[in-house]
C-alpha cells in the first residue's frame, strides 16, 4: 500500500469507501471456547437489502430459466413433431451451451463491461429470446383470428432462435451473478461468503420447485401458450429487481482483457516455462499475471473430473424425464404434471443447505473435522452415481407392467408403467443431495482459489464443465446407439424406451460416474490449497479500527491468520476459506 496511514485512519481507504457506519459491527469477533476468535457476519438491513436484491434477481432467473426446460422434451414432442430422441438431444445441446457460454460472459465483464452491466446486458438479450418462445407454441388462428396457422417448420425456426438467445442471455448472467454477489459481502469474512453461496443456491432452487410444479402444470394442462408467458414475465421481474439497487451494490470496473493476457502467458510459456513470460525476466507481462494463471492451471484438473457429474446431472431433463412421461402420473382424480418430480431435488437441497449451514458444518468445524472442498464434492460424486443406478433398477421394474390403454400428456398418448411416477423420488433425491455437496462446494473452490481479478473467467470454466457435462451426455447416447443401434429390442437407447433396454445405459452412467470418482479422488489428495499465511496487527483501541484491520486481512487475495492482541492478550483469527 502506498503511503503511510496514521493510527485512526481505516487501513484500507477503499473498504472505508465502501463500508457504510452501519457495517462497522458486521464481522466483530466472538471468542469460541476453543480459545480462538471466530467472524460471525451480522447484516444490517442495508446489506439484506442489497443481498437480497441479488438473491431475488437469481430466483426469478432460475424461475424463467426452469421453466423454459421443465417441459422442453414435451413441447418438442407434441408441438414441434420431434421424435423422443432428437428432442433428448436438443436438451442436452442447449443445456450444454447454456454452461458454456458463462465461459465468455466472465470474459466480457472481467475484460470490458464489469459485472454489473454484463447483468443487465445479458438480460436483455434473454427477454428477446423469451418473446420469441411463446411465439413458436401460440395457436394464431385462436389468439389473433389469422385464417392459417404458421407452419411447424416456421414454430421450429422460432423455438431455436429463442433457445440460442435465451443460452447467450442465462449464460452471460450465471457467469456474473455470483460473484457479483459474494462481491457484496466479501470484506465481511469468508464464512459470509460461504453463507451467500449457500443460500444462493438455495433460492435457486426455490425457483425451480415454482417452475417445476406450477409452471409446468401450467403448460402440460393449460397451454405452452400460456406456459411460455410466465418465465417472460419473470424475467422482466427479474430485471427490475436487479436495478432497483443499482446505486448501492458495491461495483469494480472492468479491467484489462484477462482471457486475452492468460492466452499470453501460456503462450509465452510454452517451451521455456512461465517464467519466460514475467517482465522481470524479459516477458512483457506481470508476476501477478503470471502467477494467476499459474493459480487458475492448478484448479483446471478439478474442474476436468467434475464434467461427469453434471452428465449425470443432466439425466434429470432427459432419461429421468422419458421414464417419468412412461410411468403413472395419477393422483387421485388429478394428474400431476410430468416435470413435478425435479421439486424432489430441488426440496432435499432447500432442506439440506440451512441444515448444513446452521448444524453440520459449525460442528464439524469447532471438532476440527471440518470437510475440504474437494471432500465434499467428493461426496456429491458418490450419491450421483448411486441416483443411476436407482434409476436402473426403477426401469426395471417398469417395464414389467406397462398399460396398453396408455395416458395423454399435452396430446401425446404414452403406454405407461402401472407403478406411479413417484417411485422416482430417490433418484431425484439423490442428485439433489448431490448438488449441495458437489455443486456448492464447487462454487466456493472455484471462488476461493481464483486471484481476484480471475474470478469471473474462473466461474465461469466452472459452470462450463456443467455444459461440457451435458455434451459428453450426448457423446455418450451417440456411443451407445452407434453400438447398439436405434431399433427395440436390443437398442439401449430407442425412440420408445418401452421397447428397449434403457436400464443398460443408466448402470452403464452409474460405472462411469465411480471411475470418474476414483480418477478425482486422486486428483484431490495431491491438491495443494493456496497458503496460509500468518500476520499480526496491534490492534488500537478503536473498534472501527478493529473492524479495518480484520476487514483487510479477510479482504486479500491469501487466506489469514491473523494474530490479535488486544489487551496483553493473543487472539487467533482464521479467514482461510
Amino acid at each position: 500500500m502506498a503511503g503511510e496511514t496514521s493510527t485512526t485512519e481505516p487501513l484500507l481507504a477503499e473498504l472505508n469507501r465502501r463500508n457504510s457506519i452501519d457495517d462497522i459491527s458486521e464481522t466483530l469477533p466472538k471468542t469460541t471456547g476453543y480459545g480462538t476468535t471466530e467472524v460471525k457476519p451480522r447484516f444490517t438491513r442495508k446489506r439484506l437489502l442489497i443481498v437480497g436484491s441479488v438473491l431475488m434477481t437469481e430466483l426469478c432467473e432460475r424461475l424463467t430459466y426452469y421453466s423454459v426446460v421443465a417441459n422442453l422434451i414435451l413441447f418438442c414432442t407434441s408441438t414441434l413433431d420431434i421424435s423422443s430422441t432428437d428432442a433428448a438431444r436438443i436438451n442436452l445441446v442447449f443445456s450444454g451451451s447454456v454452461f458454456i457460454i458463462p465461459i465468455f460472459g466472465g470474459y466480457i465483464a472481467d475484460a470490458f463491461t464489469g459485472k454489473y452491466n454484463a447483468i443487465f446486458g445479458s438480460g436483455l438479450i434473454y427477454v428477446i429470446g423469451l418473446v420469441l418462445l411463446p411465439a413458436s407454441a401460440v395457436d394464431y388462428k385462436a389468439w389473433f383470428g389469422n385464417q392459417n396457422d404458421i407452419s411447424t417448420e416456421t414454430r421450429r425456426g422460432f423455438f431455436i432462435s429463442s433457445l440460442v438467445l435465451i443460452a447467450i442471455g442465462t449464460g452471460g448472467i450465471k457467469a456474473n451473478v455470483g460473484p457479483f454477489g459474494a462481491q457484496q459481502v466479501e470484506n465481511l469474512g469468508p464464512q459470509a461468503v460461504q453463507s451467500f453461496f449457500n443460500w444462493f443456491y438455495w433460492f435457486i432452487n426455490v425457483g425451480a420447485i415454482i417452475a417445476y410444479s406450477g409452471v409446468a402444470a401450467v403448460q402440460q394442462d393449460v397451454g405452452f401458450d400460456v406456459g411460455f408467458l410466465i418465465p417472460l414475465i419473470s424475467m422482466i421481474i427479474a430485471l427490475v429487481i436487479f436495478v432497483l439497487n443499482k446505486s448501492k451494490y458495491n461495483t469494480s470496473p472492468a479491467g484489462d482483457s484477462v482471457l486475452q493476457d492468460t492466452i499470453g502467458v501460456c503462450w509465452a510459456s510454452k517451451y521455456k516455462g512461465f517464467n519466460n513470460a514475467r517482465n522481470d525476466n524479459g516477458g512483457k507481462y506481470s508476476n501477478e499475471m503470471v502467477d494467476g494463471v499459474i493459480a487458475v492451471l492448478r484448479i483446471l484438473p478439478v474442474f476436468l473430473f467434475v464434467i461427469m457429474y453434471w452428465a449425470i446431472y443432466s439425466q434429470m431433463s432427459t432419461t429421468f424425464f422419458l421414464q417419468s412421461e412412461r410411468m403413472d402420473i395419477k393422483v387421485g382424480s388429478g394428474n400431476v404434471p410430468v416435470a413435478v418430480l425435479n421439486i424432489f431435488d430441488t426440496i432435499i437441497i432447500i432442506v439440506l443447505i440451512p441444515i448444513m449451514e446452521s448444524f453440520v458444518y459449525p460442528f464439524l468445524e469447532r471438532i476440527h473435522r471440518s470437510p475440504s472442498h474437494l471432500q465434499r464434492m467428493g461426496i456429491g460424486m458418490i450419491l450421483a452415481a448411486m441416483s443411476v443406478f436407482v434409476a436402473g433398477i426403477l426401469e426395471i421394474y417398469r417395464k414389467k407392467d406397462i398399460n396398453i390403454i396408455g395416458q395423454t400428456l399435452a396430446g401425446d398418448t404414452f403406454n405407461a408403467s402401472s407403478i406411479s411416477v413417484f417411485a422416482q423420488v430417490p433418484q431425484f433425491t439423490l442428485i439433489g443431495a448431490s448438488e449441495v455437496f458437489t455443486s456448492i462446494s464447487g462454487l466456493e473452490f472455484a471462488y476461493s482459489q481464483a486471484p481476484d481479478f480471475m474470478q469471473g473467467v474462473c466461474m465461469g470454466l466452472f459452470l462450463a464443465t456443467s455444459g461440457i457435462g451435458g455434451y459428453v451426455a450426448e457423446l455418450i447416447l451417440e456411443i451407445v446407439v452407434a453400438l447398439t443401434g436405434s431399433n427395440p429390442p436390443d437398442s439401449w437407447f430407442p425412440d420408445e424406451i418401452n421397447d428397449g433396454k434403457t436400464e443398460y445405459l443408466f448402470f452403464l452412467l452409474g460405472i462411469l460416474m465411480l471411475i470418474d470418482f476414483v480418477l478425482f479422488a486422486i486428483i484431490a489428495f495431491f491438491y495443494k490449497y493456496r497458503k496460509l499465511e500468518k500476520v499480526e496487527a496491534e490492534i488500537p483501541e478503536s473498534t472501527q479500527d478493529i473492524n479495518c484491520i480484520i476487514n483487510e486481512s479477510v479482504k486479500t487475495t491469501t487466506p489469514q491468520h491473523v494474530v490479535i492482541k488486544y489487551d496483553n492478550r493473543e487472539q487467533h483469527l482464521t479467514t482461510e476459506m
